[in-house]
C-alpha cells in the first residue's frame, strides 16, 4: 500500500513538472531585418508560386522551339473491308464463249482436235472470272516525318512571343519580390512599433497607477479632494484599456509577420527603425523606376507580345509550304501495286475566307495600338507615385525633427507637474495630461519612423531596387529612431 502511494505521489509530481512546463510561454525568436528577409524569401508560398511560373514560361519556350523541328509520327492500322478490291472479268465470259463457239465451228479447226479444246475451254469459262487485287483484311506499321519549310512567319512569331511569356514571368516574379520585400518591412517594423507601443501604454499604465496610489495617500491626508482621486482612476482604466488594445494589436501584428515569414514561431525584431538625412532628387528615383520597375517592364512586354500577334495573322495572309515523307515498315495482306515510301512537298494558299483573316488582322493592329496607350499610362502614373511617395516622406522626416524638440518639452513638463502635484500645487488632471502628453508624443515619433520606413520601402519597390533596402538601413546617414 504504502509503494502504492509513494508511487502515484511520483506519478503526480511528475504530471505537475510536465504541466508546468507546458504552461511556460513560448521562448521568442530574434530576429534582424536581414534574417527575416532570408527566411521570408525562402519560405514565402506567393515567391515559390512566381518560381514556378517562371519554370513553366521556360518550358513553354521551349517547347517553341519545336515547331521548328521535323515532326515524326509511327502509324499503324488494321482494317476489315466489306469485300476484296479488284476488277470482274466475268460479264465477259458471254461474249468469249460466244467466239470459241464460232470459231470452232468454222471449219478452220481440224474436227478431231475440237473436243480436245472444248475440253479445255469448258473449265475456263466455269471458273471465276474476279482479278483480286487487294485482299479485303490488311494492315500496315509505318512513319511520316512532315518539315515546315515556309509558314508565312508564324513559327518565329511563336518562338519570340514565347520568350517575351518567359520574360514576363520572370518580370512577374521579380514584381512579387520587391512587393513581399515591402510587406515585410511593413509587417516587421510594424511588429517592432507594436511592441514600443505596448512599452509606452504600459509605462503610462504604471505611472498612472503610482499616481493613483499618491492620489488616494492625498485624500487620506486631506491635501485633495476626491474628486481629484476620481479623475485618477478614470484615466487608470483609459490607461489600462488601452493597453489591453495595444496588446491585442501587438498579437495581431505578429501573426501577420509569421505569414510573410511562413513560419509559426514567435519572433522580435531587434533592427530599429530609420531615418535618412539626406536623399537623393525625386528625379533619381523617377529615372531608376523608367528602367527597373517590373511592372512597367511586363506592360513593355506585353506590347511587344501584341505586336507578335499582328504579325501571326499577317502571316495568314502568306502560303503554307511544308516538306513530307513516309514509309511503311510491315505489312499485313497489302497489295504489292502500292509503293511502300514516297515523298512531297504540300502548299496551302488561302484565297478568301470571307473576310476573317482582314479583321482579325485590323483587330490585331488595334490591340497594339490600345497597349500602346496603357504603356504611357502606366508610365505616367509609376512617375506619379513615386513622388507621392517621395514627397509623404519628406513630410514625415520633417515631423521627426519636430517631434524630437517635442518630446524634450513634454518630458520637462511631466517633471514640474509630477513635483507641483506632490506638494499639493497641482491637480491630479494637470498631473495625467503631462503623463498622456509625452506618452502621446513618444508614440507619434515612432509611428512617424514606422510611416518612413515604409514608404521608403514602398519607394524602392516603384523604383524597382526592393533589394537595396538593407543598404540604405547601413548608410550613414541613416539615424536610428529608438524607443526612448
Amino acid at each position: 500500500m504504502k509503494r502504492f502511494v509513494k508511487t502515484g505521489l511520483v506519478c503526480l509530481g511528475c504530471i505537475c513538472v510536465l504541466s508546468a512546463s507546458a504552461q511556460q510561454p513560448e521562448p521568442e525568436r530574434m530576429l534582424t531585418i536581414d534574417e527575416a528577409l532570408a527566411i521570408a524569401t525562402s519560405n514565402n508560398p506567393a515567391l515559390k508560386a512566381s518560381e514556378y511560373e517562371v519554370r513553366a514560361a521556360e518550358q513553354e519556350r521551349r517547347a517553341a522551339i519545336g515547331l521548328r523541328m521535323p515532326q515524326i509520327n509511327v502509324t499503324g492500322a488494321y482494317a476489315y473491308l466489306g469485300k476484296d478490291i479488284g476488277v470482274d472479268f466475268n460479264n465477259l465470259k458471254g461474249p468469249v464463249n460466244q467466239l470459241a463457239g464460232n470459231l470452232l465451228g468454222s471449219g478452220i479447226i481440224p474436227t478431231e482436235l475440237i473436243p480436245s479444246l472444248q475440253g479445255l475451254i469448258a473449265p475456263m469459262l466455269g471458273a471465276d472470272w474476279f482479278l483480286k487485287i487487294q485482299d479485303r483484311s490488311l494492315g500496315f506499321v509505318g512513319g511520316e516525318v512532315t518539315v515546315p519549310l515556309f509558314l508565312g512567319g508564324k513559327i518565329n512569331a511563336a518562338n519570340r512571343a514565347a520568350r517575351i511569356g518567359q520574360q514576363t514571368a520572370e518580370a512577374a516574379g521579380r514584381q512579387t519580390r520587391n512587393a513581399l520585400v515591402s510587406e515585410l518591412i511593413e509587417r516587421y517594423f510594424g511588429l517592432a512599433l507594436a511592441e514600443q507601443v505596448v512599452a509606452v501604454r504600459r509605462q503610462v499604465a504604471d505611472g498612472v497607477r503610482r499616481h493613483l496610489e499618491d492620489a488616494r495617500e492625498l485624500e487620506q491626508n486631506g491635501m485633495i479632494a476626491s474628486s481629484e482621486r476620481l479623475y485618477v482612476e478614470f484615466k487608470m482604466a483609459e490607461a489600462e484599456r488601452e493597453l489591453a488594445n495595444a496588446e491585442l494589436q501587438l498579437a495581431t501584428v505578429a501573426s501577420a509577420l509569421n505569414n510573410t515569414l511562413g513560419m509559426d514561431e514567435t519572433v522580435s525584431p531587434v533592427s530599429t527603425m530609420f531615418v535618412l538625412t539626406h536623399l537623393e532628387a525625386v528625379e533619381y528615383y523617377k529615372e531608376l523606376a523608367e528602367v527597373h520597375n517590373p511592372l512597367l517592364e511586363q506592360v513593355a512586354l506585353k506590347r511587344r507580345l501584341a505586336e507578335e500577334g499582328a504579325k501571326v495573322q499577317r502571316a495568314e495572309f502568306m502560303p503554307q509550304v511544308v516538306a513530307m515523307g513516309g514509309a511503311s515498315f510491315y505489312d499485313y495482306q497489302v497489295t504489292g501495286i502500292l509503293p511502300r515510301w514516297a515523298v512531297g512537298v504540300g502548299v496551302n494558299f488561302k484565297i478568301f475566307d470571307g473576310l476573317n483573316r482582314e479583321y482579325k488582322y485590323s483587330a490585331a493592329k488595334q490591340t497594339v495600338r490600345r497597349v500602346n496607350a496603357l504603356e504611357q499610362k502606366a508610365g505616367e502614373d509609376i512617375g506619379v507615385l513615386v513622388e507621392k511617395l517621395y514627397n509623404q516622406m519628406d513630410n514625415y522626416a520633417n515631423q521627426i525633427v519636430s517631434i524630437d524638440s517635442s518630446i524634450a518639452f513634454a518630458e520637462e513638463y511631466l517633471k514640474v507637474k509630477s513635483a507641483a502635484f506632490l506638494e499639493g500645487m497641482s491637480s491630479s488632471s494637470d498631473l495625467i495630461d503631462a503623463e498622456l502628453n509625452l506618452a502621446r508624443v513618444r508614440t507619434e515619433r515612432m509611428q512617424a519612423a514606422f510611416q518612413y520606413d515604409v514608404l521608403l520601402a514602398q519607394l524602392l519597390e516603384a523604383a524597382g531596387i526592393s533589394d537595396e533596402f538593407l543598404d540604405y538601413m547601413r548608410r550613414a546617414d541613416a539615424r536610428p529612431i529608438a524607443f526612448e
